[in-house]
């Protein structure tokens, strides 16, 4: 089973970036389909955004297209999610997750949290305005 652990998180004004990193250990990661996901207080997870097996598909939501970039390095066991022109409304705890998808084909991904199975601890994120 893969274990997944977040770092990169931090306060930050807004306009400015951050790279998030998702650490997997435990299992092969590139059987993995990976996505990153955020919960504000007193709001239900929201999905922000997915990577296929192979990276070569990602997909946003629409929140956050054009500003955020999702990536992964097989080689490294790691995914990032790089964040730029930040606003308020992006604070969060950002959260990394898994699906084990050896079954799927190399293009899918699931922006759908019941369909991950691993799920990493967060990382507060927090844009001032």
């Amino acid at each position: 089973q893969v274990q997944l652990v977040e770092s990169g998180g931090g306060l930050v004004q807004a306009g400015g970036s951050l790279r998030l990193s998702c650490a997997a250990s435990g299992g092969t990661f590139r059987r993995y389909v990976m996505g990153w996901f955020r919960q504000a207080p007193g709001k239900e997870r929201e999905y922000v955004a997915a990577i296929s097996k192979s990276g070569g598909t990602t997909d946003y939501a629409d929140s956050v297209k054009g500003r955020f970039t999702i990536s992964r390095d097989n080689g490294k066991n790691t995914m990032y999610l790089q964040m730029n022109s930040l606003k308020p409304g992006d604070t969060a705890v950002y959260l990394c997750a898994a699906v084990d998808s050896t079954w799927a084909t190399s293009t899918w991904y699931s922006n759908r949290p019941s369909d991950y199975g691993y799920w990493g601890q967060g990382t507060q994120v927090t844009v001032s305005s």
